[in-house]
């Protein structure tokens, strides 16, 4: 190619990115330790506040999601200056590739000539797609190439190649023998793609959580609202990604003049600088990281102690700061939402839900279609190696790229679409989200799989003949299929809402950033008299938000999937029930409710108070078992009425009138308890 960097990173150069990741770090740290203490908080209020009506059928697969490691002959284009060389390729299960000089050097242990975590790679098939875009990443390069002699390194038509390309990275193009080779390899490649780029998105863990919110808040605190790419990937790679947008005009601005060569050559030399610095970025964030992860360890364990036994105490003081918050901003939120959100809020989530809907039935076929060929085998051959070899396939399905394919596909179909209607409120993650619909697919299938495993393995026994096990097996099938529904409605919903609050959320937030930030310093005394920093005046303000948000976005849901109650709790931090003003502490006044009216005084454990005992009063209503229907758990339908709820509640007489005021109004805004009883603390 001719040309390289005028001269590799120096010393300088190096001491100077290790300054830029310190300061990165010593900024992002402190945000990073109140995400922490908020994501316990909020894990802990989830434990112990009313649960989701619908719980999940399926039972969950203890496989760990990976990509079946893929190998054979592929020809890779390095070297200086660059050519097309032969090489033996190996995709690992953890979605790292690596690459050996031929094929005996790998299978004798043999160090390989390179290795790359495919975090953040796109792949492109065509060549002449990938010439257009290594053109509009370099506008710089245009016009160069044409006045130069025919450079053959890319003039040479690749009859099948994988062109990986990453924005921060050194371009990695191969090349296969056949189209069969080439389709094998891109299914390999995309999958390892998506392994690498949603391990933060899939972890359910507070750690994991609190890490993108403190990435999404220290970005926004850099003036950067709405969500993009940038959190696909490892905390390192995650944080190096952030530092390298905003290194990136700057470093383009000082290096790329001086690169040799011309047209497509000076912008290749210009992804080798790139890796370098991206490379020595990463190396002092994952230290950086490492570093921290004794202090977050010991902070996550202090946390969890010191909020358990406050935790009623902090949600009643966010609860109040938050009802005050609410007033102050109302005015300019709802203009806001009526202004912007509403008009296109409906095609929004009709295209959520069009994106989730198709995948998810694509795998509801492959299920189905899966346990009938068991079925059909089993009839044929009880026993033997075919029947075992279906046994295996159907337990695979959820790794079978191939198979899968049909589900993935239909996520990539709306992205389009969903993109224009995203884009005019700064939301440029189009990658992740597609991502997030696969990954919901392949988790479905993965639980079906084992579900349907698990019972099919307890109901077969060696005395029955086919016939009869296959239909125990068509039982099991129904069953299956029932969860299935069930677990897919949930997801999907979720899937919407979590997808709706990405979209929205940053945006509404840049809208009031000037007009309501300034009110927030006045609430500062009543937060901090509470004492921890699970509690800031930004994360109350932002849940206030995130709180109307979800309720316009719940009234969207009803009118399009016609359910009376779209309610669930969403993964992570999205959403969880002490968001709901009250929520909590009204669900452990509310317990029961049924038949006639009696009471019993006698000292019990104050379940807000455990230091102290209380009395509670169990009541009946006479006549009343028609007018108050039970349901399997406590549901909050409405903040706004649960608030004022308590606040009726802590002004009522304990005389049975005032109480059955109270049940009624308890009745109205949802909270409905198992068995028909009710249990009030009387205060």
């Amino acid at each position: 190619m001719g040309g390289r960097p005028s001269s590799p990173l120096d010393k300088q150069q190096r001491q100077h990115l290790r300054g830029q990741v310190d300061t990165l770090l010593r900024n992002f740290l402190p945000c990073y330790r109140v995400q922490l203490a908020a994501s316990v908080l909020r894990q802990i209020s989830r434990e112990l506040g009313p649960q989701e009506p619908a719980r999940s059928q399926l039972l969950r697969s203890k496989k760990l999601p990976r990509v079946r490691e893929h190998r054979g002959p592929l020809t890779q284009l390095r070297g200086h200056p660059p050519r097309w060389q032969p090489i033996f390729c190996v995709l690992r299960g953890d979605g790292r590739l690596e690459w050996f000089s031929h094929k005996e050097e790998y299978e004798n242990g043999g160090h390989c000539l390179g290795s790359t975590a495919l975090t953040g790679y796109t792949l492109l098939t065509s060549q002449r797609e990938y010439l257009r875009l290594l053109d509009a990443l370099y506008p710089e390069s245009l016009g160069d190439h044409t006045q130069e002699e025919p450079d053959s390194l890319f003039e040479v038509p690749v009859s099948f190649p994988l062109f990986l390309q990453h924005p921060f990275r050194q371009h990695l193009c191969f090349s296969a023998a056949t189209r069969e080779a080439q389709h094998a390899w891109r299914l390999a490649l995309q999958g390892g793609i998506r392994l690498r780029g949603t391990v933060l998105q899939r972890s359910q863990a507070p750690a994991a959580r609190a890490f993108l919110d403190a990435v999404r808040l220290y970005r926004q605190h850099q003036g950067h609202f709405g969500d993009d790419d940038v959190t696909l990937g490892s905390d390192a790679e995650v944080l190096t990604a952030v530092l390298m947008r905003e290194q990136l005009p700057a470093l383009r601005a000082q290096t790329l003049p001086g690169l040799r060569g011309g047209g497509r050559a000076r912008a290749w030399a210009w992804t080798e600088l790139l890796d370098a610095v991206h490379a020595a970025v990463l190396a002092g964030a994952s230290a950086g990281l490492c570093a921290f992860q004794p202090e977050k360890d010991e902070l996550l364990a202090s946390l969890e102690k010191t909020i358990r036994p406050d935790v009623d105490q902090l949600l009643r003081q966010r609860a109040r700061v938050a009802g005050r918050l609410r007033t102050g901003i109302r005015g300019p939120l709802e203009s806001s939402l009526r202004r912007e959100v509403d008009p296109q809020l409906p095609r929004v989530v009709q295209t959520l839900l069009r994106t989730v809907e198709t995948s998810v039935e694509a795998v509801r076929t492959l299920l189905a279609q899966g346990m009938d060929r068991l079925s059909h085998r089993l009839r044929q051959s009880p026993s033997g190696t075919r029947l075992r070899r279906e046994v295996y396939s159907f337990g695979e399905m959820p790794w079978d790229l191939a198979l899968m394919q049909t589900c993935y596909r239909e996520a990539e179909r709306s992205r389009g679409r969903l993109g224009q209607l995203a884009a005019p409120f700064g939301f440029l993650g189009m990658q992740s989200l597609v991502f997030g619909a696969q990954d919901l697919a392949q988790q479905l299938m993965a639980d079906a799989v084992a579900t349907f495993l698990q019972l099919a393995d307890q109901c077969l026994t060696t005395a029955l003949d086919c016939d009869q096990a296959a239909q125990r097996l068509e039982r099991v099938r129904g069953r299956v299929l029932k969860k299935f529904e069930s677990d897919s409605g949930l997801a999907q919903r979720r899937f919407i809402r979590g997808w709706g609050l990405c979209i929205f959320l940053p945006f509404v937030l840049s809208q009031l950033e000037p007009s309501c930030k300034k009110e927030l310093p006045e609430f500062e005394g009543d937060v901090l008299a509470a004492g921890s920093q699970a509690l800031t005046t930004e994360g109350i303000y932002e849940d206030v938000i995130r709180g109307c948000l979800l309720h316009r976005i719940d009234q969207e849901l009803k009118k399009t999937l016609g359910a009376n109650d779209v309610s669930c709790t969403l993964d992570g931090c999205l959403e969880v029930p002490w968001i709901l003003e009250g929520a909590a502490s009204l669900a452990k006044l509310v317990n029961k409710l049924s038949g006639k009216l009696w009471s019993a005084s006698e000292p019990q454990r104050d379940p807000l108070n455990p230091g102290s005992d209380m009395h509670m009063r169990k009541l009946r209503l006479s006549g009343k078992e028609g007018l108050f229907p039970g349901s399997q758990t406590l549901v909050p339908r409405s903040s706004h009425s649960a608030h004022h709820l308590l606040e009726e509640h802590s002004r009522a007489e304990s005389s049975p009138t005032s109480i059955l005021f109270l049940l009624d109004k308890c009745l109205q805004v949802g909270f409905l308890g198992q068995n028909g009883c009710v249990i009030f603390r009387l205060l």
